[in-house]
């Protein structure tokens, strides 16, 4: 039964590859007069755009943003709760800055919130005498050279440098100074930090702080981008959470890792701690040698002989495949190349967990690098197209607006679509992840998963080749080209495909294939519903999984009768009566 259930998969997937794919976007013609409508794309999929930028649940800070929140969040407080502006911003930092719980505490217990954060009701002043002694130094000083906080203990200038300066040394934990009385708890703000400290000091006290309300604030973080100083403030709830920075750099809000649909975040941390472990190389070890029978270093064997000798001080020497004294190995036992006792062991079962670890290891390994250099490589292929877009928008673009007399306003349908290579490229990146955490009994998930990367790498791989290759001979015209506008179509109907495409399969994987039955079920399948064996619906020559929409564009399998034809290049079905492409100008054959 199960062979037959494994046939059904493999029929299923093969009919599948006649298919092609489209967004559930609106694109599509569900009427069968073809398998996308281009007709709106002539905007070059600005529209989308928009949208895109409308749904985005984060606001990004420079450092003028940053300063300038943060003086409102402050004298927001300040102005409700009638305090001074220093008063108003020792309570923020001590609540995060959190300005709605600040309130509530406040008019909660405003004595003890008072006490926790060391703001004294009554200010007290200083003693009044013409000399005062300085608590650290015990020396007497006129009033004059003295100072104190809101507490009235009098230190000299030279002893409130020390303190402050020391304490800002330190590092952050200077924002939550207090007097240097060891029984008082008064705080010392701002204002005599910026009258008593040098100006070294003051300067990294507003970083400190400026810092402090990103990093104490769970609405807000900063670029982990190395060198970048822009900060991130995250609207939670509000469902995704990749976040693209204006340095170019993707990263997870949630993780702060590279930004990683359609992977969840400890799928990530898996995988990461996979790729820098020790456990692969023990998998190699493992795989690849055996150890020393006398000293049980790992031997890796690099010769044909099976006579082995352990290097210095061990020198022991011993047969490779029954790890035997070789002073008991000849001819009589098989020879160099041989070993008749292994043989025999083998057939007896001696070695049979030996060899299962040994084999274990190796599959593990193999399996191990067939996932990791498709992600190395989707990662190198995306840092290319990602030096490849900065030199479009800095160079190139300029250039091809000199040679096709056309302003470069109207050709932002190439920087879109290398940008959409670029995110295409880290989405592939992650399915490898995806795929090699995918659990091995669900048969018909990975069928179908294994299916939907193809689809997509295929996708990929024809708008990056017109976007790289098919556009050089345009930079190479010596005059205006005539078909310069055909390319444009296609280009931005290929940006816009493949957008939809990819928006599609990182839903459908989100949601971990739900539409998919499980290999358990399969079982149960009778051969007349086998096309439901992995979950896809077959009904008027369009098939959908999780928000994918595979219809037929050939003429064999179209609902219509045979009213399309799909172009070899671009995939884009055409009406039976057209003999060119309408998307890349291609005979018909």
């Amino acid at each position: 039964m199960d062979s037959e259930d494994d046939m059904h998969d493999a029929n299923d997937l093969e009919s599948m590859d006649e298919d092609f794919y489209s967004g559930d976007t609106g694109m599509g013609s569900d009427n069968g007069d073809g398998a996308y409508d281009f007709g709106d794309n002539e905007s070059d999929g600005s529209e989308d755009i928009i949208s895109h930028r409308q749904q985005q649940n984060y606001i990004i800070l420079s450092e003028v943003d940053i300063n300038r929140h943060q003086e409102d969040d402050i004298n927001r407080v300040s102005t409700v709760l009638s305090l001074p502006r220093v008063s108003a911003c020792i309570l923020l930092r001590h609540y995060n800055w959190s300005v709605s719980r600040v309130h509530d505490e406040w008019f909660a217990d405003e004595e003890i919130v008072r006490k926790a954060v060391g703001l004294l009701e009554k200010p007290i002043e200083m003693e009044i005498a013409q000399e005062l002694c300085c608590g650290i130094c015990f020396e007497n000083y006129p009033r004059d050279m003295m100072s104190s906080a809101a507490c009235g203990h009098p230190f000299c200038g030279a002893c409130w440098r020390g303190y402050i300066g020391t304490s800002i040394s330190d590092g952050p934990g200077s924002l939550s100074l207090r007097c240097p009385d060891p029984s008082c708890g008064a705080a010392v703000g701002q204002d005599m930090i910026n009258f008593l400290a040098s100006d070294e000091d003051k300067e990294k006290y507003s970083r400190y702080l400026l810092r402090s309300y990103i990093e104490d604030n769970r609405k807000t973080k900063w670029c982990p981008a190395p060198g970048c100083d822009f900060a991130v403030e995250f609207i939670m709830g509000s469902g995704s959470y990749d976040v693209s920075c204006n340095c170019s750099y993707g990263f997870c809000w949630n993780c702060t890792e590279e930004a990683h649909r359609p992977v969840d975040c400890s799928t990530v941390a898996k995988w990461i701690l996979k790729n820098s472990a020790e456990s692969e190389n023990m998998n190699w070890i493992l795989a690849n040698s055996k150890p020393c029978p006398k000293c049980k270093r790992p031997i890796e064997k690099n010769q044909g002989c099976m006579h082995i000798t352990c290097t210095p001080p061990c020198k022991f020497e011993f047969c490779w495949l029954c790890l035997g004294a070789w002073s008991e190995h000849g001819e009589r036992t098989g020879g160099f190349y041989a070993c008749n006792r292994y043989e025999s062991a083998k057939q007896e079962g001696a070695y049979d967990e030996s060899e299962r670890r040994r084999e274990m290891a190796k599959n593990s390994l193999e399996r191990y690098t067939h996932y990791y250099e498709r992600w190395a490589t989707n990662q190198s292929s995306r840092q290319k197209a990602l030096a490849d877009l900065q030199s479009m928008q800095t160079e190139k673009l300029e250039k091809l607006s000199d040679k096709q007399c056309q302003p470069e306003s109207q050709l932002k349908f190439v920087t879109e679509a290398w940008s959409q290579i670029v995110e295409c490229r880290r989405v592939l990146k992650w399915t490898y992840a995806y795929g090699y955490y995918l659990p091995e009994h669900e048969r018909a998930k990975r069928q179908f998963f294994e299916y939907l990367q193809g689809e997509a790498e295929s996708g990929l791989e024809r708008l990056h080749q017109c976007a790289e290759k098919e556009i050089q001979s345009y930079f190479e015209a010596d005059s205006p080209s005539k078909d310069f506008n055909d390319f444009r179509t296609k280009l931005a109907g290929l940006t816009s495909v493949t957008r939809n495409y990819f928006e599609n399969l990182v839903r459908a994987l989100e949601t971990g294939l739900k539409d998919v039955e499980s290999a358990d079920n399969q079982a149960t399948c009778s051969k007349s519903s086998s096309a439901k064996s992995i979950g896809v619906k077959i009904k008027g020559g369009k098939n959908k999984v999780a928000g994918i929409v595979y219809r037929s564009v050939g003429p064999s399998r179209s609902s219509d009768g045979g009213n399309v034809w799909s172009c070899e290049r671009c995939t884009y079905a055409n009406s039976k009566f057209a003999n060119t492409c309408q998307m890349c100008q291609l005979q018909r054959t």
